[in-house]
């Protein structure tokens, strides 16, 4: 005790302990977390409020931004009231945890052995719940019920997204020993490319006109929604090892190099077939590469990411581009935004590439007590193929999991929201689109927006005096 009392006053005022601080609180770890956890929850608000009401039809623009928004603001308050004990809770069955308020005074305890409070694990894994729903959003954009949506977000947080976050990540699901998913390339991204595709079969599809024509309204406000997702997503994976460490680093670089890969692949598709280099082509190249090395950021070396980018940016893009226009199946649900492939096919590449790339020390720096893979490739080279196709399988038998119970519980919710409101707009306010929903338009120029019969505005005379007189 004397050593460790002569330690702490030979050192700087500020690294003291006090209440606020107690010894095992590390102010860079928490500085860090918070920062991440922000940047990420910027991705949401305002990133995907800017990019969904930027990327679809002018008429769907304000009603696109506040799905987003409005999303935030209920997963935040189901997610301390209740879903964040169901996600990481303690255990209830083997898919779920026990419902139950986050906002206990062990908020301020230390949380599992890192070193800040619990506090830090709600904001955090909070940013991450409601992306994922926001995300799920972009398949059901310019025309499902607004009614219908505020009745879908927190039944959807609390059947679906809670249980694949703790079958996956909290300590006693029944798959979080053997998966890897490092940032959620499973439990984020392909849950809300499954469930967006299944509500958007729920809901319907667009009127036939706007399926057919529906350019972005703003291409340039479109890009910075993307820049704050793309930059972003340093938090995202960059706050995943809950500490300030070496982990952080590697999988903030592997974000970035693993993206841009993916974006010049897609645009470089995009000019061989199509002759031209398509902005929105780019934007969705880059999800895709976030996506993509989400599952496996700090657990994969360098050279991997690129190969990750590389894939990214071409499997997705056949999907979407080819194979989607091919298929009946994909051609009669209308995905507004296509987050099926930008969500769910890059989410799941993502997990069986990190079950092929994932190190041996990368693995062992971030689980304290790793009992994943190694990967696929590890394994052959050590001449240890069973325990990498051991991984392979248990990354196959992750994503069948998710993808089955998205699909049920995702119906199953579409289905009893039905049964109280219409999930689809009634056909006269889809022809009128923000102002008949929200009584608002997106851009109010002169005449556009104003409320005053259009018969009346007709035979407003202009003053003489204020005419222009030659």
């Amino acid at each position: 005790m004397n050593y460790t009392n002569n330690l702490l006053s030979s050192l700087p005022t500020n690294f003291n302990q006090d209440d606020a601080t107690p010894l095992w609180f590390n102010k860079a770890d928490n500085a860090w977390q918070l920062t991440a956890t922000t940047m990420v929850g910027m991705q949401s608000v305002p990133g995907l409020v800017i990019l969904y009401g930027s990327m679809v039809k002018k008429k769907w623009a304000v009603n696109s931004a506040f799905m987003a928004l409005y999303a935030f603001a209920a997963v935040l308050l189901c997610w301390v009231l209740w879903a964040h004990n169901m996600s990481f809770g303690t255990k209830l069955t083997p898919f779920v945890g026990r419902p139950g308020f986050a906002m206990t005074p062990s908020i301020l305890n230390q949380y599992e052995g890192y070193f800040v409070p619990k506090a830090d694990y709600v904001y955090f894994q909070f940013v991450f719940a409601a992306i994922t729903v926001i995300l799920l959003a972009g398949s059901l954009l310019g025309r499902m019920n607004f009614y219908a949506w505020m009745l879908f977000v927190p039944m959807w947080l609390t059947f679906s997204y809670s249980v694949g976050a703790f079958s996956i990540w909290a300590s006693q699901g029944f798959l979080e020993k053997h998966i890897i998913d490092y940032a959620g390339g499973f439990v984020i991204h392909l849950s809300s490319g499954v469930a967006g595709f299944i509500a958007a079969y729920w809901v319907g599809p667009r009127q036939a006109h706007d399926r057919q024509h529906f350019p972005p309204n703003n291409i340039i406000h479109m890009l910075g929604g993307a820049g704050f997702l793309w930059l972003g997503w340093t938090g995202f994976n960059g706050g995943s090892p809950f500490a300030a460490n070496e982990i952080a680093s590697l999988a903030i670089l592997n974000t970035h190099v693993c993206t841009a890969t993916s974006l010049l692949i897609w645009v470089s598709l995009d000019m061989i077939v199509y002759k031209k280099s398509s902005v929105i082509g780019a934007v969705q190249g880059m999800i895709t590469g976030l996506v993509c090395i989400t599952p496996g950021a700090g657990i994969v070396e360098p050279w991997a990411a690129v190969l990750i980018g590389a894939s990214s940016g071409s499997i997705p893009w056949y999907t979407m581009m080819v194979l989607h226009k091919k298929s009946p199946f994909f051609q009669s649900v209308d995905d507004t935004l296509g987050v099926f492939h930008t969500h769910a096919v890059a989410g799941v590449l993502g997990g069986l590439l990190s079950g092929i790339f994932a190190k041996p020390n990368l693995l062992r720096m971030m689980y304290r007590s790793s009992l994943y893979g190694p990967g696929l490739l590890y394994c052959i080279l050590d001449g240890n193929l069973h325990n990498g196709l051991r991984q392979m399988w248990y990354q196959i038998l992750g994503a069948l999991f998710i993808i089955v119970w998205n699909v049920g519980a995702t119906s199953l919710i579409c289905y009893s929201i039905s049964k109280i409101v219409d999930l689809r707009m009634k056909e006269e306010d889809l022809d009128i689109g923000d102002d008949a929903v929200h009584g608002e338009e997106a851009y109010a120029l002169w005449g556009d927006g104003e409320k005053t019969p259009a018969t009346i505005r007709r035979h407003l005379r202009i003053p003489s005096i204020c005419r222009w007189q030659k």
